[in-house]
């Protein structure tokens, strides 16, 4: 295959992490944004909604895609739901205090990993998707006569993957509309500016926060339904997407959604395209490398706000 129809499918691989690792990375920074917690015990969110998904699908059974739909309901609320009681439970209860949350989160981590490996066993499960079609897809190359379509044998992918780049999309959409256009948007935004004000109007700050730790403990499950029927679903998956998150959020600054959307894309494509052509274990390196780079240069990020 030539340079060219091989660099697009490095970039389709590129967008499909993307996708996932945008909605992955949006829970953490919503989190970090209006309660200013680091989470964690993120990862562990994600490989529950992973091992929740194989579940799911398993004990429904007939036709995969009846399975995927109860999943990409089910998973994400129970692991939201979860997220929500475990803010009420133990990070209120520490009076969301930098050092302790960590430490908090740090004990979740612990506590859903372990709770997962007794309960399901160590064994990766795999996931049928629900529709796996494979696509020819065109190439266009320059010729004597101006650009030709080309077809050319081996570039095709699935169309399973180019549901997850739109799946992520209209994720992302809701959210925006959410966020800026509802009254829940309304209440998060009044707490993230400033949460004593806030409830001195009569926000009610402590439900927010379990809202919203919630709403990042599910979209961290929602990415992990939509990867598992290209992955498998195992008790030791949450550690990468939580390093790659850590690092979006980083590098877009931290608490700041356009700039967590823009560093997801940067650093999904620059991951998928170099770990085809390259090698995973250069790609983390260069993502380390950037991280290191922002820190030095751009400390709040791409498009972080300096802390006054």
């Amino acid at each position: 295959m030539d340079f060219g129809p091989h660099l697009m499918l490095a970039s389709l691989e590129g967008a499909v992490i993307s996708a996932i690792l945008v909605l992955t990375a949006m829970g953490l920074s919503i989190v970090f944004g209006v309660m200013r917690v680091v989470n964690v015990a993120h990862g562990e969110f994600y490989m529950l909604g992973a091992v929740l998904t194989w579940f799911i699908t398993s004990i429904v059974g007939g036709h995969p895609a009846i399975g995927f739909v109860a999943a990409i309901v089910v998973a994400p609320l129970l692991v939201g739901c979860l997220a929500a009681g475990a803010d009420r439970l133990i990070l209120k209860r520490v009076n969301y205090d930098p050092d302790r949350t960590i430490v908090a989160t740090i004990g979740m981590l612990y506590i859903i990993q372990q709770t997962t490996l007794m309960t399901f066993g160590p064994e990766a499960r795999p996931v049928e998707a629900p529709f796996n079609t494979r696509l020819s897809l065109p190439w266009f190359e320059w010729g004597e006569n101006g650009f030709a379509m080309i077809w050319p044998w081996g570039l095709s992918t699935t169309s399973y993957k180019l549901f997850v780049i739109a799946a992520a999309a209209m994720v992302l959409v809701a959210l925006w509309l959410v966020l800026t256009r509802t009254k829940v948007g309304l209440l998060m935004r009044a707490t993230q500016q400033d949460s004593e004000t806030a409830q001195a109007f009569g926000v009610p700050v402590g439900k927010v926060y379990s809202w919203v730790f919630g709403l990042g403990a599910g979209l961290a499950a929602l990415g992990a339904v939509l990867v598992v029927p290209i992955q498998q679903a195992h008790y030791l998956m949450g550690h990468d997407p939580l390093l790659l998150a850590f690092i979006v959020v980083i590098i877009g600054g931290l608490g700041s959604l356009p700039g967590t959307v823009i560093a997801a894309i940067l650093i999904g494509m620059s991951d998928g395209i170099i770990s085809v052509f390259f090698s995973p274990t250069l790609a983390k390196i260069i993502a380390t490398f950037l991280v290191a780079m922002v820190l030095v240069f751009r400390p709040q990020g791409l498009l972080g706000k300096i802390a006054r």
